[in-house]
């Protein structure tokens, strides 16, 4: 299926190859704008980038090498598939490839090929689109989950400790520490939230990853604590790791 608001840049010195690519092109129904200079073509491209550019070797002062180096380097601009073309099929086009190109086509150029390779690099390029929008709502998913998350959370747990205070009146000693197992759980989802959060602003970029020391006999504690309940109900006995280390002869 051919995208009709595809934007194509072609760049080529010769008049002529310009006008037969803007009529073949636009034939098809994209949207194409044309340059005669390498230097003209990088402002066109951060200006206004395009989903495709159309792109000769061999250019005065400025070729197609060194504008497809230029694009390849600027980490502003979007993927933008660099479709370069040759005066033959030599070893030359590698060193383009190399540099960033995605596909090449030989001159005097088949109308045939020319299109086939324009909606494969257009393809291409709007996956590569696609994908990255489905990151970005992603990423703001995460953010907004994880931050909804920490309110009740926060919530919760001033709560618990205004009951562990007493202040609502005394409780009995069972309730008290239930209280204690409950505020605990709750810190601990509350520290999961926050970790999600860090991680996404990490992978974000917005934050640079921190290592922190933390007691492993005390989370072992906790973490048996909190399941204390459901070991009971299914008849088992939970012991800290830690315990059990403490406890077993030497050799």
């Amino acid at each position: 299926m051919r995208d009709k608001r595809s934007k194509i840049l072609a760049v080529d010195d010769t008049t002529d190859n310009l006008f037969i690519m803007q009529a073949i092109l636009s034939e098809e129904g994209y949207c194409v704008s044309t340059s005669s200079s390498g230097l003209d073509a990088l402002a066109l491209v951060e200006e206004s980038p395009p989903d495709l550019l159309l792109l000769d070797v061999m250019m005065p002062e400025v070729d197609g090498y060194e504008v497809t180096y230029r694009i390849r380097s600027n980490p502003q601009l979007p993927f933008i598939p660099i479709l370069l073309m040759a005066a033959d099929n030599s070893t030359t086009i590698a060193d383009g490839l190399d540099l960033g190109a995605d596909d090449f086509v030989c001159k005097p150029i088949q109308v045939n090929e020319l299109l086939a390779r324009v909606r494969s690099l257009l393809r291409l390029k709007h996956s590569i689109d696609a994908m990255l929008e489905m990151t970005k709502a992603r990423e703001d998913f995460v953010a907004r989950l994880t931050h909804d998350l920490r309110i009740p959370l926060v919530g919760a747990d001033r709560m618990l400790t205004l009951l562990q205070r007493g202040k609502f009146g005394e409780l009995p000693v069972q309730a008290v520490e239930a209280i204690a197992t409950i505020g605990n759980s709750n810190q601990n989802l509350l520290s999961l939230v926050n970790t999600l959060l860090e991680v996404h602003r990490f992978e974000s970029g917005c934050k640079t990853l921190a290592r922190a020391p933390f007691d492993l006999k005390k989370l072992l504690k906790e973490v048996v604590k909190e399941q204390e309940a459901v070991a009971i109900d299914k008849g088992l006995v939970l012991i800290p790791f830690c315990q059990i280390s403490a406890t077993m002869p030497e050799k």
